[in-house]
């Protein structure tokens, strides 16, 4: 139990967090800075009473909302839209309460630089695009209690403008940097508990197999089958341990918390255009007789295509058993091209003889004309088959890269079961 508990640990990390913490401060800051303008310059103003109404609600939702910018979950889309309000109707009442030669002169609005926390509030929710939206309605509320674009205003307009998007565009690449170190840090965790699990399997189960086949094979009838079995499935989890195909985690973008660590999150099955790793797909497949070599890094091909490579393979598979005899041995080989996906299966049975694969297609067992040729075809795939009498037979499936595959029955092409219980022998 503590090991799950250890392996269901969720990590929670967010470079955002300081932002809103650092924003709960600034509106406080800019609140006092503002009511301070407002009574160094009190006697200056024509109708002080509206300024002191505006500051009183200002002081207010600045304090009742601060639970409220301390966080992304708090700060919705409601509330900024509020926040961005109140900022809006001070500057728009400042020609109201202020007199006009300030005004005139570049006095400065009843928020003052409390507007900023607005805007950055926007910035730090929705990234740069947000605040764009919202540094261009303070910068059209500027103009128009100014009455005239003059070149403070404008340079006041820029500034806002420029320097919110800036931050918007800090805090995507940083949600962005967030996401992709999560993503590090399961892939390592991963890696280690597979190490792990390897470690342990090797020392216990392995080895115990690999006993009971020799000595099954020692003492022959039913225990060589029992033996001939183990050995199979020694060589099954010995490549499963190894082959590096436990899927990998994808992070959560939780913006709300931050980037968020869960459980294996592996494509929908049923989206064929969905790019899958093929090796966990033809793994299954190997056995003591049939040795499968596969690269070290991901085999990533749509995903129905992928399902229908692994078919053909398990067809071909099929033939060997059935033409060269259970004892016959047969390697599978994966290569990962630029642009496009090479799997050679070969054994060493007696081939093929001339004229038999022709011969039994006008005796309509269409095992190799349907169930590899046919479903190559169907993803814009080839496959050349290569045999010599005594040396056995060469099947190489070559399926591109871009291929996008619309499969009509996915239970007809599920890996080895599916190959296995429903082609056609040739």
């Amino acid at each position: 139990m503590g090991d799950m508990a250890k392996r269901e640990k969720v990590m929670r990390m967010s470079v955002e967090q300081p932002l809103w913490r650092a924003l709960t401060g600034y509106r406080v800051l800019t609140l006092f800075y503002a009511i301070g303008l407002f009574v160094t310059h009190y006697d200056k103003f024509v109708r002080p009473e509206v300024a002191i109404g505006f500051y009183v609600v200002l002081t207010v939702w600045t304090f009742v909302t601060l639970p409220r910018v301390a966080n992304a979950a708090g700060c919705t889309k409601r509330f900024l839209a509020a926040d961005l309000t109140i900022a809006l109707t001070g500057i728009l009442l400042t020609p109201v309460a202020d007199a006009h030669e300030r005004i005139v002169e570049g006095g400065p609005t009843l928020p003052s630089i409390w507007t900023a926390g607005s805007v950055l509030a926007f910035a730090i929710k929705g990234g740069w695009r947000w605040a764009a939206f919202a540094s261009a309605l303070v910068g059209v509320a500027n103009v128009v209690q100014r009455g005239a674009l003059s070149q403070d205003t404008l340079h006041n307009v820029l500034l806002v403008w420029v320097s919110s998007i800036a931050i918007g565009y800090v805090v995507e690449v940083a949600r962005a940097s967030e996401r992709t170190l999560a993503r590090a840090l399961e892939i390592e965790a991963t890696t280690r508990e597979r190490e792990r699990l390897a470690r342990d399997i090797h020392d216990g189960v392995l080895q115990v197999l690999a006993m009971v086949q020799r000595r099954g094979s020692a003492l022959g009838g039913e225990a060589a089958d029992l033996g001939r079995l183990a050995g199979e499935q020694e060589v099954a989890l010995r490549t499963l341990v190894s082959g590096g195909l436990v899927p990998v985690s994808r992070v959560s973008e939780d913006v709300t918390e931050g980037a968020v660590v869960r459980a294996v999150d592996e494509p929908d099955p049923q989206d064929d255009s969905v790019p899958c790793d093929l090796r966990p797909l033809l793994a299954p497949y190997a056995t003591a007789q049939v040795t499968f070599s596969e690269p070290g890094a991901p085999v990533p091909l749509a995903a129905g295509a992928a399902r229908e490579l692994a078919a053909a393979v398990g067809a071909a598979l099929d033939n060997v058993h059935r033409h060269a005899g259970d004892r016959a041995r047969a390697w599978i080989l994966v290569e990962d091209e630029p642009d496009a996906v090479i799997v050679t299966v070969r054994d060493d049975g007696p081939g093929i003889p001339e004229g038999r694969l022709a011969q039994a297609e006008g005796e309509g067992r269409l095992g190799v004309a349907l169930s590899i040729r046919g479903r190559l075809r169907e993803i814009g795939g080839t496959a050349e088959l290569i045999s010599v009498p005594g040396q056995g037979t060469e099947v190489e499936l070559k399926v591109p890269k871009d291929v996008d595959v619309d499969v009509k029955d996915p239970k007809a092409s599920k890996g080895p079961q599916g190959a296995r219980g429903k082609a056609e022998k040739a």
